[in-house]
């Protein structure tokens, strides 16, 4: 029988966990071998991308599913929305500034400037176009609307007879207010519905600054 004794084994390839890769593991981290993420992209990289309406409704649609779960009623429920839209709002504010031009990334200080904000920047970041109006209350000094006459939100929703107060555009309100916030101007918001003939899905946003915003508002008014 021939010895094997002082035989070379043959070369072993390398285990699929040991071959190169252009990532590399950090505590348990798959990071790029460049030292670059998702966090080193440029936020403009992604300013016109779209997201399809298919894959918008189905998630909305959970997202009111899971909502829904343990409300006492319509009032419980679109406040549960309204929570879920706030820190969208709160985050979206220094996004849309970061993408502004320079003379215009300031924060929005006085109520008009930041109603048009809204109505124009942060709209058609979600939908794609400004929203359809900005009004001022004429009974009420702290109060303002912004209308929109065929909410995105609600187009593919089904509300029961029995439900059919209910507004899920409450989820926008609550984005609108985390802006309000972000700006140091509290507010309120709301969705109501205010359907017309022309515009049976028509949604109304009532916008309640607190008393302090409106004392602010009208010093700053008089410095002028």
């Amino acid at each position: 029988m021939a010895s094997i004794q002082g035989a070379k084994p043959p070369p072993l390839s390398p285990l699929p966990s040991q071959q190169s890769s252009s990532y590399r593991s950090t505590n348990q981290l798959r990071t790029p071998s460049n030292r670059k993420t998702i966090y080193d992209r440029n936020l403009n990289r992604t300013r016109t991308s779209e997201l399809s309406r298919a894959s918008f409704a189905y998630l909305f649609s959970e997202m009111v599913t899971y909502a829904q779960k343990q409300v006492t009623g319509i009032q419980d429920l679109e406040r549960r929305l309204n929570e879920q839209g706030y820190p969208l709002g709160l985050r979206l504010l220094p996004l849309l500034l970061y993408r502004e031009p320079s003379r215009n990334s300031l924060r929005p200080t006085r109520i008009l400037p930041l109603l048009q904000f809204i109505h124009g920047q942060l709209w058609r970041h979600l939908f794609g176009r400004p929203a359809d109006a900005i009004e001022h209350s004429s009974s009420a000094n702290n109060e303002y609307m912004i209308s929109d006459n065929e909410p995105l939100v609600n187009q593919y929703i089904s509300v029961p007879k029995e439900m059919n107060q209910l507004n899920c555009a409450a989820f926008v309100a609550g984005i609108i207010e985390g802006v309000c916030d972000g700006c140091g101007m509290k507010a309120a918001v709301s969705a109501h519905n205010g359907g017309t003939e022309m515009w049976p899905g028509k949604t109304v946003f009532l916008i309640r600054f607190e008393p302090e915003v409106i004392q602010r508002e009208g010093i700053l008014e008089k410095g002028r």
